[in-house]
């Protein structure tokens, strides 16, 4: 009887790892359709939504720059209508492949026109804070509109 168990035993043991193997080769390697939407969409060498994010914010403004593979928006001196005697020019960094808050950096420079000279004028913090918080809220929803599509 001991030598039927002592049998047994190899064989138990064979057939649970074939059975694992069994299932582990039922897997499959199609992703869900959600995945193409997910936070690290990098085909441009930076996260996707926020590339496009960030180029419909500054959209307004001309561009100096943009490189998808660095992540680099540079635009050219903007100045509105309503007050031609200022004008701001923007660059924005993305820093990494994953839609996050950290990965985003924006940097605004301002010039007043005073008695015909461009001089150089602070930029309130809350501004480029606002302009992030665009970016930011654009590129989050493009990712729902990614996953809404698939």
């Amino acid at each position: 009887m001991t030598a039927i168990r002592n049998l047994n035993r190899p064989l138990a043991v064979a057939a649970v790892a074939l059975a694992s193997l069994g299932l582990a080769a039922c897997g499959s390697n199609d992703r869900p359709r959600a995945d193409l939407a997910a936070a690290q969409v990098s085909t441009i060498g930076v996260n996707s939504y926020l590339w496009r994010a960030s180029l419909e914010t500054v959209s307004f403004a001309p561009l100096l720059q943009a490189d998808s593979a660095g992540g680099v928006i540079v635009t050219d001196w903007y100045a509105n209508p309503g007050n031609a005697g200022e004008r701001v020019k923007m660059t924005i960094t993305i820093l990494d492949t994953d839609l996050r808050a950290d990965a985003l950096r924006v940097a605004a420079s301002r010039q007043v026109n005073q008695a015909g000279n461009w001089v150089d004028a602070p930029v309130q913090a809350a501004t480029v804070q606002k302009l992030e918080d665009i970016i930011l809220t654009k590129a989050r929803e493009l990712r729902r509109q990614a996953i809404a599509e698939n």
